[in-house]
């Protein structure tokens, strides 16, 4: 197995070039406007996140094919949360294909690894989190949309391979970080109860903390 160092080091470098990249790629997918550009602070933020989800994802994992998957899960991640605070929309164009590359990687680490239970485990947690989801978005409609459906069915994926508990424990906090800013919103008349709130940070939030909270992942 290779050293953390050189992996961490790598990370680092990863961020630091893609983080102004995944920065622009958000701005012109929330303007639907190909030519938008983004400023330095943006960026640099960008960057910095990024680069604290990647070490983050080599110290739960290592090198192994399962960190690819949490790796383009963080950058996915970077642009998901500054769109849909923008707009209030998550793009199929982020979510599916890391989605895809999520699927591959796991795939890979149980044909390496032996890890076919941890995959089996986390395919029916995404079916799980997307239903019961989907079912949520069709009951009200003016809360969930299709896109915090799929992003919750990503989220399964990668949480439910680490262990049902890590899955129960990131939506728990996900709904937890999403009612404490709402309530923070109303409480200083920035919105009111009905004012609809982007879900997709409070989420992806709260699969961040539960994974830090698991530790290492075998």
């Amino acid at each position: 197995m290779l050293p953390r160092g050189p992996l961490l080091a790598l990370a680092l470098l990863t961020a630091a070039v893609a983080g102004p990249l995944l920065a622009r790629t958000a701005v012109r997918l929330a303007a639907r406007d190909p030519a938008a550009r983004t400023g330095p602070a943006r960026a640099l933020a960008s960057a910095a996140v990024l680069a604290v989800l990647l070490c983050g994802a080599v110290l739960l994992t290592g090198a192994r094919p399962a960190t690819v998957a949490l790796a383009w899960a963080a950058g996915a991640a970077v642009v998901l949360a500054q769109v849909d605070l923008a707009v209030h929309r998550l793009p199929d164009r982020v979510t599916y294909p890391a989605a895809g590359v999520a699927v591959a990687a796991l795939l890979a680490d149980a044909a390496l690894l032996g890890t076919w239970p941890a995959l089996l485990r986390a395919l029916l947690a995404a079916a799980a989190a997307g239903g019961i989801a989907l079912l949520a978005a069709l009951a009200g409609p003016a809360g969930l949309g299709l896109g915090d459906v799929k992003l919750l069915a990503l989220l399964g994926l990668l949480l439910g391979w680490a262990g049902w508990g890590v899955l129960l424990a990131g939506v728990f906090l996900g709904l937890l970080a999403g009612a404490a800013v709402s309530l923070l919103l109303v409480a200083t008349g920035r919105a009111g109860w009905r004012t609809a709130l982007p879900f997709g940070p409070p989420l992806l939030l709260g699969a961040v903390l539960a994974l830090l909270l698991e530790g290492p992942v075998g």
